[in-house]
């Protein structure tokens, strides 16, 4: 997962269509540092064309307000330049994961 804080590079990579994920996390939040590695691993295993992007909330409160993330973690999926999945909290891997793999094969056709 790359970092990212910038606001505007996050809107242009939304607006290219390509799959995204966007993952909102927290110094503070020790579910943050334990999911995120367990999501980059999936992704990266099973969605080989979504790009994964870490935004820390606490350090980019102006970004995280944008996106109306108010609790960390917080995982959203954008596909075709529309938030298409928002998941938030008591994240279930296995769930997220099937919540995204249908979209993800009809767009991409895998």
């Amino acid at each position: 997962m790359k970092i990212i804080n910038n606001l505007k590079e996050i809107k242009e990579k939304i607006a290219s269509g390509e799959a995204l994920i966007f993952y909102f996390s927290s110094k503070s939040c020790s579910v943050c540092q334990v999911l995120k590695p367990k999501i980059e691993q999936e992704i990266e295993k099973n969605f080989k064309k979504i790009d994964s992007y870490e935004i820390k909330s606490d350090e980019n409160l102006d970004i995280s307000s944008y996106f109306g993330v108010f609790q960390a973690p917080t995982i959203l999926f954008y596909l075709d330049s529309k938030e298409f999945l928002r998941e938030g909290r008591n994240i279930s891997i296995g769930a997220f994961l099937d919540a995204i793999k249908r979209p993800y094969e009809m767009f991409y056709g895998e």
